[in-house]
């Protein structure tokens, strides 16, 4: 199997990014294959100066190694424009120009019941049907727009897509109903993440894709547009990049409750690194959340393998997937239940005190 890091250089790695980073590494080694390292730099304006420098030194003091060269998605920007153009210029293609800005987009959406979703309400694909010659003026003129892909209607047959999941098993979404019509090019230029995902996983051969349970909605628009991309004659539809093996673990959330994230100013490894924080703490921490120990402990990455499997996750998911004791399991921060992304599945919760709790490891 061939997994993957796939790293945002916006800033320096936090808690969240170490244990999934740690999880896609086990999930590799454990079967024997390899791991590569990807820079999502495709949003330029995001990226800071140094951060994929640090995001690597991080690894490498962590003990989680990768195989071959960094891929910089900067450096395949010839490659996206091959594939988007392809998919623009074929017949009754997928891809259509949306002139909407986000504050109508906004205006003219009901979100997802329960967490904040906003399905596009198709006002620009309609708009392609019964003015085409309008759009063509449009574009022409040169008026600002962004790509979107068209998926298949609410209900329809060929909009279902269902995979099965390593952690949270059999999934099953509309996407219609579930995602909508999503941008696969920004207004200002930019490719979006759901494309470049998509063709760099098919492309780079990757099989097994760890990541977030934010994700599981995303990951049926990849499968829907990855076999697209097989239809196309983009790759060899028999390599197992063509149907990779998924595995979206719960998320780490600050004692409020809100997901750690770089721009929320959740604490970095940096900052950790500076108050005497050792990497087998926080692997210790992170096994522990992956429910391979009962309590956290320090260990250095390969006792974590020793330890992994799937099953033991999602065992340890499924038995902590209702709400549990904010205030903690020994000392060490709960496992929380429903909030708005969670359609009722439980996260973990990182305590305020994360630093002090790690150096008693």
């Amino acid at each position: 199997m061939t997994g993957r890091f796939a790293p945002t250089p916006s800033g320096r790695m936090h808690m969240g990014n170490a244990f999934a980073m740690l999880a896609a590494w086990l999930s590799a080694r454990a079967a024997g294959g390899s791991i590569a390292l990807r820079i999502e730099d495709i949003d330029a304006p995001r990226a800071v100066p140094d951060a994929d420098r640090w995001i690597m030194d991080d690894l490498a003091w962590l003990g989680l190694d990768w195989d071959g060269e960094p891929v910089r998605q900067s450096q395949r920007l010839d490659l996206y424009e091959e594939v988007f153009a392809r998919l623009r210029d074929m017949p009754a293609g997928p891809l259509y120009p949306c002139f909407c800005s986000r504050a109508e987009i906004r205006a003219a959406s009901a979100p997802q019941e329960g967490d904040g979703f906003i399905v596009y309400p198709g006002a620009c694909r309609r708009l392609g049907r019964s003015d085409p010659d309008g759009v063509a003026r449009r574009l022409t003129d040169g008026a600002r727009h962004s790509w979107r892909f068209a998926v298949p209607p609410a209900g329809a047959p060929d909009g279902l897509v269902s995979f099965t999941d390593r952690v949270y098993g059999p999934r099953r979404f509309d996407l219609g109903a579930d995602l909508g019509d999503v941008v696969m090019r920004r207004s200002d230029g930019l490719f979006a993440y759901q494309f470049v995902v998509t063709v760099d996983d098919l492309l780079m051969g990757v099989d097994d894709i760890v990541r977030g349970r934010d994700l599981l909605r995303s990951t049926a628009l990849q499968e829907h547009v990855r076999a697209l991309l097989l239809d196309m004659g983009l790759a060899d539809r028999n390599r197992p990049a063509a149907r990779p093996a998924y595995a979206h673990l719960p998320l780490l959330d600050d004692a409020a409750g809100v997901r750690l994230a770089k721009r929320e100013h959740a604490p970095d490894l940096g900052a950790l690194r500076a108050q005497g924080v050792r990497p087998e703490q926080i692997i210790g921490y992170c096994a522990w959340a992956l429910g391979l120990t009962d309590h956290p402990q320090a260990m250095e990455a390969a006792d974590a393998l020793a330890l992994f499997s799937w099953d033991a996750v999602r065992a340890h998911v499924d038995a902590t997937d209702a709400r549990s004791d904010a205030d903690g399991i020994d000392g060490a921060g709960g496992r929380v239940g429903d909030d708005d992304r969670s359609d009722g599945r439980a996260d973990v919760r990182v305590p305020d005190d994360l630093p002090s709790l790690l150096l008693r490891l």
